[in-house]
């Protein structure tokens, strides 16, 4: 994980600082673990007013004062910057991770890496500073408004597909306004959350949990993302590889393909069948679905409500319909959400309807 120093970027900021400075340093395996850091969560502008790995890298060694200084102008670097002055002044972290700069897009294998780790980067942060760009309120907001109506009435941060993840992950998300002025916490504020996000108090201020019968479904998890957006058609599938917590290799080309490789490794990694609980209407005017597969997440968009159910509620639940000495045989333990892929089609063991 690469990380930037942050008193050397505050320092560099000043003019307080020498050519062989760096401002981003590798820190990994058991120093990782050691080492608390802030976070940050924010959506791109402009490619061209972030600051990225390669001119981050090169920064204290520009001898151009004019060149200098553009960069320092571009909405990202004050991103950058403010985030670093809240990380050492006010949570007293030296170190900051930031996605623009901290990953070397040229690299695939990197890149791979580093949407893999996204999740356990976002939630072993111990501050997550959430930049709300357009707004300029003192508070979050509590109902829609038609100023964000391209982003389905709320601020753009809330509308896309990766700020999911950075949201649920971290124990600690604070939220900021255009002028960096503090506006809420997930913690403090997970009421008007929920009603923003359609994500229960109860994930949110206690993340999600592992054991069958507290975690959320996938069809749940899916509905989440449902009215989230991403650049690219890929990400709609990366941007859910932590909250499913599944891994797979990235392929950019592979557009809404990608979607579909996330289901079949869920199928591969968990016994859910909520995986299979999207709806396809004629409303979409796409006639039936081609596939048993859902082509993207909005299709799970009605799917707030699936629970996950342990084999024990589904045996006590048929006992009410069935002979208790029927009622094992009809859902062996072996058979209970399990599935197979073949080449074929899909294999499901269900149990038959009342």
């Amino acid at each position: 994980m690469r990380l930037i120093d942050v008193k050397a970027f505050l320092n560099f900021h000043s003019g307080t600082i020498n050519q062989d400075t760096k401002l981003l340093v590798d820190v990994n395996g058991a120093n990782l673990e050691e080492t608390p850091y802030a976070i940050l969560s924010h959506c791109w502008g402009e490619e061209k007013d972030e600051v990225q790995y390669v001119e981050m890298q090169g920064l204290t060694k520009m001898d151009d004062d004019t060149a200098r200084e553009r960069i320092r102008q571009r909405s990202g670097y004050q991103k950058i910057y403010k985030s670093c002055e809240r990380a050492l002044l006010h949570d007293e972290l030296s170190w900051l991770w930031v996605d623009t700069c901290c990953i070397n897009k040229q690299s695939s294998a990197e890149l791979s890496e580093a949407i893999n780790s996204m999740y356990v980067w976002y939630a072993n942060s111990d501050h997550c500073y959430a930049f709300l760009h357009d707004i300029d309120a003192r508070t979050l907001p509590s109902k829609r408004d038609d100023k964000y109506s391209h982003h389905n009435g709320w601020p753009k941060w809330f509308s896309r597909g990766w700020t999911l993840q950075e949201l649920i992950a971290p124990d600690n998300v604070h939220f900021f306004n255009q002028n960096w002025e503090y506006i809420g916490s997930k913690q403090g504020d997970a009421d008007t959350l929920e009603l923003i996000t359609k994500i229960s108090v109860d994930v949110l201020r206690k993340g999600l949990r592992q054991s069958d019968d507290t975690h959320p479904s996938v069809a749940q998890i899916m509905s989440w993302a449902a009215n989230r957006r991403t650049t690219r058609d890929e990400d709609q599938a990366y941007s859910l590889l932590g909250l499913l917590g599944v891994h797979m290799p990235m392929l950019y080309g592979e557009g809404k393909n990608a979607f579909l490789r996330l289901q079949l490794e869920v199928m591969r990694t968990i016994n859910d069948q909520s995986v299979f609980a999207w709806g396809w209407t004629l409303a979409d005017g796409s006639g039936w679905a081609p596939s048993f597969l859902a082509d993207e997440p909005s299709r799970f968009r009605d799917c707030s409500k699936i629970n996950r159910m342990t084999h024990k509620a589904l045996i006590d639940a048929l006992k009410k319909h069935f002979p208790k000495n029927k009622v094992h045989k009809m859902a062996p333990r072996e058979h209970f959400k399990t599935f197979d892929v073949t080449n074929e089609g899909i294999l499901i063991s269900l149990v038959p309807a009342t």
